[in-house]
């Protein structure tokens, strides 16, 4: 179930304590997509490049939810923006913007209200300070699973390597009620490893797709 469902919170930080710890960039874009949720976002995009060539890592969250307007925009990746009084402190956003920082890169964010969000932050690919992308198989699946109404599109590029999921396409196939089930979680996860191993170099992508 979509959390904030009948709510327009824009999509900034969701607040973390200063004991918090983003160990990897996985957990950086579930955070982003948490924030996407809160916005009443019913598709989401993840897109993640990597270049060795040009020593670039580039992460990209897109939204349709309801946007932000121009002095919240503007006040987003401050660490004290919050739109809910309840939050002591919101650092999604301004610990992603450290995490680019610190890697040599930068974060940019594009929004309007009613438009949407656009978060997009670029790291050094080769920099000693990057965090490792991490889990992103795992991350992909936990959305899928928590907020089957939602529909999601991830893609991820390595070194000219290309591999896509699109949620909307699996719903037209079995349903979406069926992505709760175990057959269609165990397939969704073994899928999700195989693209991970394709973009590595692992499998081709033949039997990906599969």
């Amino acid at each position: 179930m979509r959390l904030w469902k009948n709510f327009c919170i824009p999509m900034i930080a969701v607040g973390y304590s200063s004991g918090d710890k983003m160990r990897e960039l996985a957990l950086h874009v579930l955070d982003l997509v948490q924030n996407s949720l809160r916005a009443g976002a019913s598709l989401i995009e993840i897109e993640i490049t990597e270049s060795t060539d040009l020593d670039q890592l580039t992460i990209t969250v897109r939204d349709n939810g309801c946007g932000m307007d121009e002095e919240l925009r503007e006040k987003v990746l401050d660490p004290f923006t919050t739109t809910r009084t309840t939050r002591r402190v919101g650092l999604g956003l301004p610990l992603m913007q450290m995490a680019a920082q610190q890697a040599g890169g930068s974060i940019a964010v594009d929004s309007a209200p009613g438009k949407g969000t656009v978060v997009k932050a670029v790291f050094q690919h080769s920099h000693i300070d990057r965090m490792p992308l991490g889990d992103m198989a795992g991350t992909v699946l936990s959305v899928i699973i928590s907020n089957p109404d939602i529909d999601l599109v991830y893609k991820h590029r390595v070194n000219g390597r290309e591999w896509e999921l699109d949620t909307r396409l699996i719903k037209a196939e079995v349903g979406e009620e069926a992505l709760g089930l175990p057959a269609v979680i165990d397939w969704l996860r073994s899928y999700l490893e195989e693209g991970q191993n394709y973009l590595y170099g692992g499998v081709t992508a033949d039997e990906v797709s599969r």
